[in-house]
């Protein structure tokens, strides 16, 4: 496992991720809690982002406006990579994923944080020290490095959305991003 000088977990979170509003929010409102873990990605993450988020119909103008709070709210969390470093990853099978692999190496990652597990084989990231997690078993950890502050993190997503703790729950289990997690809560809620 590679630590950061501070002995921070760092996770590079991929697109994948940060495109469903409600796991992206639990995934950073998380982030804000440096003792959990640091968020990493690159500039083509985030286009790549950006790009989904206007293919589920929002307008350019709301895709630019997540994007710039996520850049004013997390501004060391961007990436610079090396122009060949991306090209150079082939154990990396589709072309289009080695950036991720590249951030994670130029950020120091503990993981890298995806729902495509097949993209990203274990043989590969095991020889830059990299796990590959599905946000369910990440947060998942971050529940259990520290349940308290996890709990205290809903309650504030509820709060600042004006909802039902419950319904931040509901919403992770049933888009079936983190149904594991959301068991978690469940359980501490009775």
């Amino acid at each position: 496992m590679i630590l950061t000088p501070d002995n921070e977990y760092a996770a590079v979170l991929d697109a994948c991720v940060l495109v469903p509003m409600p796991l992206c929010d639990t995934l950073l409102r998380l982030a804000l809690e440096p003792s959990l873990y640091r968020p990493l990605w690159s500039a083509q993450i985030l286009t790549e982002v950006g790009t989904a988020i206007r293919r589920m119909g929002y307008t350019p103008e709301q895709s630019e406006r997540r994007l710039r709070v996520m850049r004013e709210h997390f501004p060391e969390a961007v990436v610079s990579i090396p122009p060949d470093m991306a090209q150079a990853l082939a154990c990396i099978p589709d072309e289009n994923d080695r950036h991720v692999l590249a951030a994670a190496i130029c950020g120091h990652a503990n993981a890298i944080v995806t729902f495509n597990e097949g993209d990203f084989p274990e043989a590969c990231l095991a020889q830059y020290g990299i796990l590959r997690l599905h946000p369910d078993d990440f947060l998942v950890h971050q529940f259990h490095a520290n349940s308290a502050l996890v709990m205290e993190k809903i309650d504030l997503q509820a709060m600042v959305r004006r909802e039902p703790r419950r319904n931040i729950v509901a919403r992770l289990r049933d888009l079936a991003q983190a149904p594991k997690f959301a068991a978690l809560i469940e359980g501490r809620l009775g």
